[in-house]
C-alpha cells in the first residue's frame, strides 16, 4: 500500500527571477481558487472570503502580485504591462500543479482576472470578478462624463513621483475616504507608508490604464474578439465610488458563456466588506453546470 504524502502549502511562486508571497489555505485536494487583489491592497484582502471557501471545501492561493511583493517588485514601469501581470497568475497556476483553477479578482486584480481569461481561457474552470467591469465596457464608458469623473486619480497616477510621497502620507484618509473601514484602512496604510512601498502598485496606472489594451492582450494587438468565454459571475457595489453602472451593466455584451450578473448595495470594498456575499458567488459559479 503506497503511503500518501500531502503536499506542502505553496508559500511562494518564481517567475523570471522574481518571487511571489503567497497565501495558501483550504483542503489541499480541494478545487484551487486563485485570489488577486487590487490597490492598494494585498493579500490578507480576502482573509474572510478564504475562511468561507475552505469550509465549502475549496483550496485558496492568494498572492502578494507584483509590485507588492518586496521580491518581485522591479523598478521599470514596462514591468508592470497588463501582459506581465497575466503571466504571473499562469505561472502560479503552474505552480499549483492543477490544470485549471477557479480565478477571482478585485479592482486591478479584477482587471487582471479578465485579461487573463481573455489570454488563456483554457486555464480557467470559472470566472469571478468584483467590482471592476469588462475593459472594453470600461473604456467605452470612460468617454462618459460620470466615469471621467470618478476615475480622476488614474491620471494623476501618471505624474512621476509625487502621488507616492502624497499618498505615503495620507493613505488612511484617502481609503477610509473611499469608504473603506477603519481596521482595513489602517492595515494597508501601514504597509504602505513610503514612497518606495508605493512605486510598484503605482506603476500597474502608469504602464498601462485598466480599460485600455486588456480586451485585446489575447492577441498582442487590435482587432480579435474581445468576448469571454469562461463562465462568469461579475459582483459589483451600486455605490462604488470609482466605477459606475454604465460599464457594470454593458459588461454582459463581452461574456459569450454563462453570465450571471450582482449588484450588490454595497460600495467598491467587496472583499473586505461584503465577504459572505462575495463567497457565495463564487462557489455558486464554482459549483455551477460546466
Amino acid at each position: 500500500m503506497t503511503e500518501h504524502v500531502e503536499t506542502p502549502p505553496l508559500r511562494s511562486c518564481t517567475r523570471d527571477g522574481l518571487t511571489f508571497e503567497v497565501v495558501d489555505g483550504g483542503p489541499r485536494d480541494g478545487e484551487v481558487v486563485v485570489l488577486l487583489h487590487g490597490f492598494p491592497q494585498d493579500a490578507t484582502a480576502w482573509r474572510a472570503v478564504s475562511e468561507r471557501l475552505h469550509a465549502s471545501g475549496f483550496r485558496t492561493l492568494a498572492p502578494d502580485q507584483r509590485g507588492y511583493s518586496p521580491a518581485a517588485s522591479p523598478t521599470g514601469v514596462a514591468a508592470y504591462r497588463v501582459s506581465e501581470l497575466v503571466r504571473d497568475v499562469l505561472a502560479l497556476v503552474d505552480a499549483a500543479g492543477v490544470p485549471q483553477v477557479h480565478l477571482v479578482g478585485h479592482d486591478w486584480g479584477g482587471a487582471v482576472a479578465w485579461a487573463t481569461a481573455l489570454t488563456a481561457p483554457e486555464r480557467l474552470s470559472s470566472l469571478t470578478v468584483l467590482s471592476t467591469p469588462h475593459p472594453t465596457a470600461m473604456e467605452r464608458a470612460m468617454r462618459s462624463p460620470d466615469q471621467a469623473r470618478r476615475s480622476w486619480y488614474m491620471l494623476a497616477f501618471q505624474v512621476p513621483g509625487l502621488p507616492e510621497q502624497v499618498l505615503a502620507r495620507s493613505m488612511r484618509r484617502f481609503l477610509t475616504g473611499a469608504g473603506l473601514p477603519v481596521d482595513h484602512a489602517e492595515r494597508y496604510a501601514a504597509r504602505f507608508a513610503t514612497p518606495s512601498s508605493l512605486r510598484g502598485p503605482i506603476s500597474w496606472y502608469r504602464a498601462s490604464a485598466p480599460w485600455r489594451g486588456v480586451s485585446r492582450s489575447r492577441a498582442g494587438g487590435s482587432g480579435r474578439d474581445p468576448r469571454v468565454l469562461v463562465p462568469t459571475t461579475y459582483v459589483w457595489g451600486r455605490h462604488d465610488v470609482a466605477l459606475g453602472r454604465a460599464a457594470a451593466e454593458s459588461t454582459a455584451e463581452f461574456v459569450s458563456a454563462d453570465y450571471r450578473f450582482v449588484e450588490l448595495d454595497a460600495g467598491h470594498w467587496l472583499p473586505e466588506c461584503n465577504p459572505a456575499e462575495v463567497a457565495d458567488e463564487i462557489v455558486a459559479r464554482a459549483t455551477a453546470p460546466r
